[in-house]
């Protein structure tokens, strides 16, 4: 394996929503001579490597994929680890698969861990094939955003992780596993052989790595299970904010008469709320998923740069500056010029979520939430945005089905409504976030942050979101690391959130 060591700096991440003085940045790279497999070997023995290294000098490691993420979770005052060159990719043989395999092995994908989306699609679109989900945004690898529990809005599919039916994860010098559920079999019991991994079949564990938030050592693979290529057929409108939309966001009841479909459930739905423009309604983005077909026209983005599928952040920077009194008027300025309304438009997944481009800097916050909680928090950030307030920015709500994963913050059954709050970076906007916090508290609404936006969260906070499932987490996080290597891996948010420790 090949390491580029840049030197003690001062970090950042993409969005530069903070900055972390740092030991170094290994840029990691893969040996570009033999074959695909021996180059994966020795990546997986370059990264225990560094792994022994870091244990006796007590140098804290992060692996770094995108740095898409809003909070510091992939920061450290060690080492950070780029994977982005990390980027093989395998087709799995049907002679490599286990016989209780149900599924046609032409659909798995084993790709390393700094594969962005966007690579990752493009490879799978060779093949005639798509990922299941994506974000709003494409550059994150797959394995931060798996870590993360990046979402979209896959009503009946869920989140990107939802996509992984195996890992391989490096768990210490000496030491890696291949896992898989014990539920769902996908590998022959010979494959980790090959790559020299101990094989480990276990639920608990599994969905507990899953989300692993950077916790379980490093995830050098994810075996991805996709599907064949498929169109969404995309619409953006403005529909009354009225009964049938609440019930829509409350139920699931696709009944209302301003969507494309009455009565079709489809693929995505997101509402977008501008609270300066309540009397014209919200913004309603339904897709409908359809048979791939190579005689349409892929979506563009339109004059200001903003495409079908992408979300506040493309936009909302623009709004830096802006002084108390003129929000609500700059609000809608900006809206008017930016927002995509569309109908009918017809592209791949990888088409229709394609933004890697962002303006101005951002401050990002998502929680999970229940469904019938929706009307409620929508109120309640009314009531904030006239004590809090002014808010600068905007109000989105996305459906994603819940996940199996231990940590999973889309963990509201079945369908976990996903609040997003994007606004400009400011004092006044963290103050903002906290206010709601603290209210919805207050009035006994559970939710869940995202694990790679900005929160707020300390260890009885975090208790009560997860109960139980966070000792799950700890308990599998003890079977598979060691405590030297629990250690290092461990980084301040991790210590601010009270999951350092092992159980």
């Amino acid at each position: 394996m090949k390491i580029i060591k840049n030197g003690a700096f001062n970090w950042q991440n993409e969005h530069s929503t903070f900055s972390q003085p740092i030991k170094d940045l290994y840029d990691l790279a893969n040996e570009t001579t033999g074959n695909g497999l021996d180059i994966y070997n020795d990546t997986t023995k370059g990264i225990q490597q560094i792994i022994k290294d870091a244990i006796q000098t007590n140098t804290p490691l992060r692996a770094l994929g995108g740095s898409w993420s809003f909070s510091p979770i992939a920061a450290t005052n060690g080492i950070i680890l780029n994977t982005k060159p990390l980027n093989i990719r395998f087709t799995v043989s049907a002679e490599s698969v286990s016989p209780k395999y149900t599924r046609d092995p032409k659909y798995l994908c084993m790709a390393q861990c700094g594969n962005r989306v966007w690579e990752l699609s493009k490879h799978l679109h060779d093949r005639g094939q798509s990922l299941s989900a994506s974000g709003a945004s494409n550059g994150q690898t797959i394995a931060g955003a798996i870590a993360t529990g990046t979402h979209g809005a896959a009503l009946d599919f869920g989140a990107i992780q939802e996509s992984v039916v195996a890992l391989h994860i490096i768990t210490g010098p000496d030491s890696h596993i291949w896992l898989e559920r014990s539920s769902y079999p996908v590998m022959a019991d010979t494959f980790p052989d090959k790559l020299g991994a101990t094989l480990l079949r276990d639920d608990e564990v599994f969905n507990a790595a899953l989300v692993g938030i950077g916790a379980m050592g490093f995830i050098h693979g994810a075996l991805i299970e996709a599907e064949d290529d498929f169109l969404l057929e995309s619409y953006q409108r403005r529909v009354p904010y009225d009964d049938a939309l609440i019930r829509q966001m409350k139920t699931l009841d696709f009944s209302n008469p301003m969507l494309p479909y009455p009565g079709v459930r489809p693929f995505h739905m997101q509402v977008l709320i501008n609270p300066y423009d309540m009397k014209n309604g919200a913004y309603m983005t339904a897709m409908y998923k359809r048979p791939y077909r190579s005689d349409y026209t892929p979506p563009t983005a339109n004059a200001a740069g903003i495409g079908p599928g992408d979300d506040a952040p493309c936009f909302i920077g623009k709004l830096a500056g802006v002084i108390p009194g003129l929000v609500p008027v700059m609000v809608n300025k900006v809206l008017a010029g930016s927002l995509n309304l569309h109908e009918k438009q017809f592209g791949r997944l990888s088409e229709i979520f394609n933004n890697t481009t962002l303006h101005g800097k951002l401050a990002s916050a998502a929680i999970g939430l229940p469904l019938p909680a929706v009307e409620q928090v929508v109120n309640v950030l009314m009531e904030m945005n006239e004590s809090a307030g002014p808010f600068v920015g905007l109000f989105a709500f996305r459906f994603v089905k819940s996940s199996p994963a231990t940590m999973a913050f889309t963990r509201f059954a079945p369908v976990t409504c996903v609040l997003e709050l994007d606004a400009v970076l400011s004092p006044e906007t963290q103050g903002f976030y906290d206010a709601v916090w603290n209210k919805l508290e207050q009035l006994n609404i559970p939710y869940t942050f995202h694990w790679g936006k900005m929160s707020t969260i300390g260890p009885d906070r975090l208790r009560r979101m997860y109960g139980n499932s966070l000792d799950k987490f700890l308990l599998a996080r003890s079977r598979i690391i060691e405590p030297a290597v629990a250690k290092i891996f461990s980084n301040n948010i991790m210590k601010q959130w009270g999951i350092d420790q092992l159980a």
